[in-house]
């Protein structure tokens, strides 16, 4: 190919003058340049020089690409329920409409309709979640890890953070109790060992340390991993109890934050906000987007004057929540003030799926296929919430040579659809696949064979 033969960017362009109606002239102005980079440096040129339709071929391969979002719709046959990969929690209708009619215009986030002025927007979700768990006041940040810094570093900066030994905990992408307590400027002050601690050393170390300066008590539920065998840990009234003794607070990282008890499912209970407020938790931090099934958020629950001081602290604007985030949360939480968030969250919906009615579904799904099994598993809650635990469920399961090269298929399909590989089985988990994407997973299922 003679590199002097290419045509040149202003000729690629009047000849397909419609790349620039479709995707502008500055998406194509590039395409066509990358392209032409890309032929004179290629190790592997063709002996024939490209025609203007080729060039404008692989421009518009690029073009596409490009302009396709990268955040896609996916329909979730896994069987994890939080899947932490594929965002979390999936939202009610009654969220998703809040977020989008409320928030995606003007709204009034922080003006106050009565008085015309300024107001602010955490009374959006304050009332709500007061409402809910008898907490004094709360607050909504971006997550929970923020939240974690902005208790830390509005409470605990220059003073020595008492912490269970077993509760220094490393959650998905590298996130680190420990870090972020140096970060927020608190001393770390590690108590009891790995897999033994009492309340009498919470006492010996608080005398130990008691006149090297202010203290604080933290605990950090292990939410994603378990602990087991030759173990002890203080509960939590006897941590806030001791702490309450000293004059000092104590704040309860939930991680999860269950509103609702989970052992009624069949699963371990996880300790619910309620049970850790009414145990004497002074500041109790959790997830909006995990065991809440809301969008992600943090929120901060407790003693009003604690909630006052965060929000006046420099780092709150940093990590406030956003109007969209708002709308969706004080959706997502009227579901559980009007008892219906097993009807209407539906994390809640799938946890609480009726055994029966999923293998009719299996089955029926197998008989519009006409190949396939219907075999017992488990799907699992997942999302860094109750680690470990499953729930009895009926699976779709297919026999392929290569089901790896299946599951790639499947990621490429559109919508993609995420599976899992069990026992050298390809398996679809019905329990977190919605109702309306049945045909689409169908076709996506025959489009393998």
């Amino acid at each position: 190919m003679n590199l002097k033969d290419l045509p040149s960017v202003d000729r690629l362009l009047t000849s397909n003058p419609s790349f620039i109606q479709w995707f502008g002239r500055r998406l194509t102005l590039l395409a066509y340049r990358t392209v032409l980079d890309e032929l004179r440096n290629s190790e592997q040129n063709p002996q024939d020089t490209p025609t203007l339709q080729e060039i404008s071929t692989l421009a518009e391969e690029k073009l596409r690409q490009w302009v396709a979002p990268s955040l896609k719709s996916v329909i979730n046959a896994s069987g994890v329920v939080l899947h932490t990969n594929l965002g979390r929690a999936p939202l009610s209708k009654a969220a998703i409409s809040a977020m989008n009619s409320s928030a995606a215009g003007y709204s009034n986030l922080e003006f106050d309709l009565i008085t015309g002025k300024r107001g602010s927007r955490t009374i959006h979700t304050e009332d709500s979640l007061v409402r809910l768990t008898g907490a004094e006041a709360g607050f909504v940040v971006n997550n929970c890890a923020a939240a974690v810094l902005l208790a830390l570093s509005a409470l605990a900066k220059g003073k020595n953070v008492l912490i269970p030994r077993s509760q220094l905990v490393e959650i998905g992408g590298g996130f680190r109790v420990p870090d972020v307590m140096k970060q927020s400027g608190a001393k770390l002050v590690e108590v009891g060992t790995t897999n033994k601690v009492r309340i009498s050393d919470f006492s010996g170390c608080f005398e130990d340390i008691k006149n090297t300066g202010r203290i604080l008590f933290l605990r950090a539920h292990r939410s994603n991993f378990k602990i087991v065998g030759f173990t002890e840990e203080p509960t939590l009234k006897e941590m806030c109890d001791l702490a309450h003794q000293h004059g000092t607070i104590l704040i309860d990282d939930l991680g999860s934050g269950a509103l609702i008890d989970t052992s009624k499912y069949g699963m371990d209970h996880e300790p619910t906000v309620q049970e850790s407020l009414a145990a004497g938790a002074d500041l109790v931090l959790f997830s909006g987007d995990k065991l809440v099934g809301g969008p992600q958020v943090g929120i901060l629950l407790g003693r009003k004057d604690l909630i006052d001081k965060l929000k006046k602290h420099p780092l709150a604007r940093a990590v406030r929540a956003d109007k969209t985030c708002l709308a969706g949360t004080s959706a997502t939480l009227m579901h559980y003030l009007m008892d219906e968030e097993e009807k209407e969250v539906p994390i809640w919906k799938m946890i609480s799926y009726d055994l029966e009615s999923l293998r009719m579904r299996t089955i029926e799904m197998r008989e519009r296929l006409g190949q396939g099994e219907v075999i017992q598993g488990f799907s699992a809650v997942g999302g860094g919430a109750l680690p470990g635990e499953t729930i009895p469920t009926w699976l779709l399961a297919f026999k392929f040579p290569r089901p790896q090269q299946k599951l790639s298929r499947l990621r490429s399909n559109d919508p993609p659809v995420i599976a899992r590989i069990e026992n050298d089985k390809l398996v679809f988990d019905l329990r977190t696949v919605f109702d309306e994407d049945d045909k689409k997973l169908i076709i996506a299922i025959q489009n393998l064979f």
